[in-house]
This record gives C-alpha cells, sequence and structure tokens, in this order.
C-alpha cells in the first residue's frame, strides 16, 4: 500500500510542475508610478458619493444613504504611460462629522467641493467649506468646484455665471459642472486633474521618492463668461 501511494505521487507530480512553471512566467503588475490622496466636500446630498462611484465603479445609486465619516474608493488610471493610484476620500457632509472628517484635509493634494445646482443653500454654505479648507488643509492643496446634478437643469437656482464668479475669487480654484446620473463630466473632473499633474511632473522620478509624489490639481484658464454654452463639457 506505500508502494502504491508513492508510485502515484509520482506519476502525479509533473502536471502541478508544470503549472507552477506557468504561474511563475506570468508577469506582476507594474507598480504605480504615482498616488494622489483627494477628498470630496460639502453639504448633505449634494452628491460627493455619486460623483466617486460613478468615476470609480461606473455606478449610480438613485437613493444612496448619507456617508458616515468618510468612505473611499482606489482607482487606477494610465495617461502619458505613466500609471497613477488614486485614492478618493468621501467625507460626511453632516457638521456632527466635521470632527473626523477634518483629519483627511491634511493629506490631500486634491480637494473637490461640491454643490447641487438646484439647492441654493448648498452654494451659501461654500464660504464654510472653504473656511474648514484654510483650517486644516495644506498650502499647496490644489482646489476644484463642481456643480453636480446637471441632469436637474429644469430646477437649477445656481446660475454658472454665479459658480464662476465665486471660484474666481479663489487663488487656483477651477471649476466644472457635472451629472454624476447622466455620467456628464465625471471622468473629465478626475482625468484632466491627473493630465494636468503629468504636464508638470519631471519625465523620470526616482523609485524612492514616488511614495511621497506631491500631486496637484492645475486650475483651468480663465474662460470668458459668453463663450461656454451651457452643459459645456469640462476642461
Amino acid at each position: 500500500m506505500e508502494s502504491g501511494f508513492g508510485v502515484q505521487r509520482r506519476a502525479g507530480g509533473g502536471s502541478p510542475a508544470v503549472g507552477a512553471s506557468q504561474r511563475r512566467r506570468k508577469i506582476p503588475p507594474r507598480a504605480a508610478d504615482y498616488k494622489l490622496q483627494v477628498i470630496i466636500i460639502g453639504s448633505r446630498g449634494v452628491g460627493k458619493t455619486s460623483l466617486m462611484e460613478r468615476f470609480t465603479d461606473d455606478t449610480f445609486c438613485e437613493a444612496c444613504k448619507s456617508t458616515v465619516g468618510v468612505d473611499f474608493k482606489i482607482k487606477t488610471v494610465e495617461l502619458r504611460g505613466k500609471k497613477i493610484r488614486l485614492q478618493i476620500w468621501d467625507t460626511a457632509g453632516q457638521e456632527r462629522f466635521n470632527s473626523i472628517t477634518s483629519a483627511y484635509y491634511r493629506g490631500a493634494k486634491g480637494i473637490v467641493l461640491v454643490y447641487d445646482i438646484t439647492k441654493q443653500e448648498t452654494f451659501e454654505d461654500l464660504p464654510k467649506w472653504m473656511k474648514m479648507i484654510d483650517k486644516y488643509a495644506s498650502e499647496d492643496a490644489e482646489l476644484l468646484l463642481v456643480g453636480n446634478k446637471l441632469d436637474c437643469e429644469s430646477d437649477r437656482a445656481i446660475s454658472r455665471q454665479q459658480a464662476e464668479r465665486f471660484a474666481s475669487r479663489i487663488s487656483g480654484m477651477r471649476f466644472c459642472e457635472a451629472s454624476a446620473k447622466d455620467n456628464f463630466n465625471v471622468d473629465e473632473i478626475f482625468l484632466k486633474l491627473v493630465d494636468d499633474i503629468l504636464s508638470k511632473m519631471p519625465l523620470e522620478v526616482p523609485s524612492k521618492e514616488l511614495s511621497n509624489s506631491v500631486l496637484s490639481l492645475q486650475p483651468e484658464p480663465e474662460i470668458p463668461p459668453e463663450l461656454p454654452p451651457p452643459r459645456m463639457r469640462c476642461c
């Protein structure tokens, strides 16, 4: 019995060896060339989670639950021959979570500030969020103002010109309108962010510096208000 058991093991040994050889020949995934941490902030119900999930998973939930504290998603993109790992943090809009979410401002190199174009109060809350940014965020954090829910154009309460004026008063802030529901301008928001970053980065970065790469968002060039049509594509 012992001899037979030994023969069976030797006879069947060739197949696993082949499989192991095949596994060894697989090329491991390439590590990310750059890493970027972005946070999304804004009042409750403006669609922060929807923007994040539309970009990372291409999904949309009509009745999303309010974020409790913070949540995050990871998405890897490739642009200009570089592999970029994005860590996107979705923060709660309720004031009672401010003490929790404030810690995430410090490590962010990009901050996406979102309001709902159909709700005046979410636009009026923007100065409050700017105070949070001034208090907790790094001075080199780049800012993007997003007017979400462009699919509800008929219920618009905030004009594009109002938002452009607000953004123009903040040094380095750029502005874009989007719709997470219709998937309009969502990819453009994040991909243009990364593309602008790469346009400023040196062609070669020593590998030891990659984990601490500073990636930032370039503001859009100023566009005369009479040029952009309604639902103009971002960037």
